[in-house]
């Protein structure tokens, strides 16, 4: 029967019905193969629980605050701040873009955000300063998965609702891994500069470094006022989502006047997108709701006792799933499925809640550059009109070393728990 549940799943699948809908349907079929079809009455409770979360408020609060700043004029000045810092070293736009790419985390939260702004600014002025389209296009989309790792970060707010985590702690977290991710990066740009020639950004063509940093001042400040307010108690993470909005609409105005149209469609894309995240939700609600009732936790933890592995093996083999899983599922989907299954046996296992989180997010955004279904992968091909598999080739260094991050993530758990266990956060 459940052979039928899965055949019909990836029917529905390869129609081109929405990902959300196509896990609704397979949940509720797998209820009726596995006898529980009794409990779908209380389904509708069991799905409401799941998003009636105080903290996923400031996911659509973010977006929001993610989609006026795009419009607003901010990408621009974080481009000159940048270019004002590092410019006159050899292969100096690369760096700008890695740059940019940290400062645009601290405001947008959101990797795709990144990668389709960057893509329309930098990317040409990479290739007009003799660079070419296949490697400027490939450090874009390389970098722009800082973003939803260094805070505010919408799939860590995910990750907290799901996991009852502290998004506060989750924030501060975020920070030092996106930090090291930066500077590797930074590294391999220098060592491709040095062995390509990139060029220099000519001293004529540099901005002076006081004024552009007075002119970013509002850009800055955004990130400052929201992990500020958070991390000092002055509010909580919806809290200051709000004020997110208010100070975008704000350093909008300031940098370019948003139009009430621009005002309009940034509204528009965050009901488009907060309703889809919250549709996926609730489909994979349902599904980790049969998991429960047929004890897959359990079961997969008596798994682990009979295999042998310890924690140390459990986790590799954990993220080995979620990194294949990045590739083909988008970040909410792949959270909202694999999360509930695996990541309390982890728990068992003696992992933090909040080192886990930060681990398994930075894993999903891996996926996100990598090939078949990468999703910066396709927005940056699509804006640059690179060919996309020449692109998937480009990238495979920034990947490995993305990966070799990961790595270190996972064997040294302090250095995304330092900043929560100095700040008083543990994991719940």
């Amino acid at each position: 029967m459940m052979v039928l549940v899965v055949l019909a799943a990836a029917a529905l699948l390869f129609s081109g019905l929405a990902i959300a809908y196509v896990i609704g349907g397979a949940a509720v079929l797998a209820f009726i193969a596995t006898d529980n079809a009794r409990y779908l009455a209380i389904l509708p409770q069991q799905i409401f629980s799941k998003i009636d979360v105080f903290a996923l408020m400031a996911m659509p609060l973010f977006i929001l605050a993610g989609e006026l700043m795009n419009r607003g004029g901010i990408t621009g000045a974080l481009i000159n701040l940048s270019m004002a810092l590092v410019g006159r070293i050899r292969g100096g736009l690369g760096h700008v873009n890695i740059l940019t790419s940290v400062f645009f985390a601290g405001i947008s939260g959101s990797a795709v955000a990144d990668a389709a702004a960057l893509s329309n600014t930098l990317v040409p002025e990479m290739t007009r300063r003799g660079y070419t389209l296949t490697y400027a296009s490939a450090i874009t989309a390389a970098s722009s998965i800082i973003g939803p790792i260094v805070p505010p970060s919408i799939i860590l707010i995910f990750y907290g609702a799901l996991m009852g985590t502290s998004v506060t702690a989750l924030f501060l977290a975020g920070i030092v891994p996106g930090l090291i991710l930066a500077a590797a990066l930074l590294i391999l740009n220098a060592f491709y500069a040095m062995r390509q020639q990139h060029p220099r950004v000519e001293k004529a063509d540099m901005p002076p470094l006081l004024p552009t940093f007075l002119h970013s001042l509002p850009a800055l400040s955004l990130p400052m006022i929201i992990l500020g307010g958070i991390v000092f108690g002055l509010m909580t993470p919806t809290e200051a989502a709000a004020v997110a909005v208010f100070a975008a609409l704000g350093a909008g105005w300031f940098y370019a006047g948003l139009s009430t149209a621009d005002v309009l469609e940034s509204l528009r894309r965050t009901a488009m997108l907060s309703g889809s995240i919250f549709v996926i939700i609730c489909a994979a609600s349902a599904l980790g709701h049969l998991g429960a009732l047929e004890r897959i936790p359990e079961m997969i933890s008596a798994m682990v006792v009979d295999w042998g592995l310890g924690p140390a093996g459990y986790m590799l083999a954990m993220n080995v799933i979620f990194l294949l899983a990045g590739m083909v599922l988008d970040i909410p989907v792949a959270l909202a499925l694999l999360v509930p299954l695996l990541a309390p046996v982890a728990l068992e296992q003696g992992a933090d809640p909040v080192h886990l989180g930060i681990v398994l997010c930075f894993n999903l955004c891996i996926g996100l550059v990598s090939p078949p279904m990468g999703g910066c992968l396709l927005v940056v091909s699509t804006v640059t009109g690179v060919n996309y598999w020449k692109l998937a080739r480009a990238i495979i260094p920034f990947v490995l070393v993305q990966i070799a991050v990961l790595a270190l993530l996972i064997r040294m758990p302090a250095l995304s728990l330092a900043l929560p266990h100095a700040f008083g956060l543990g994991g719940g």
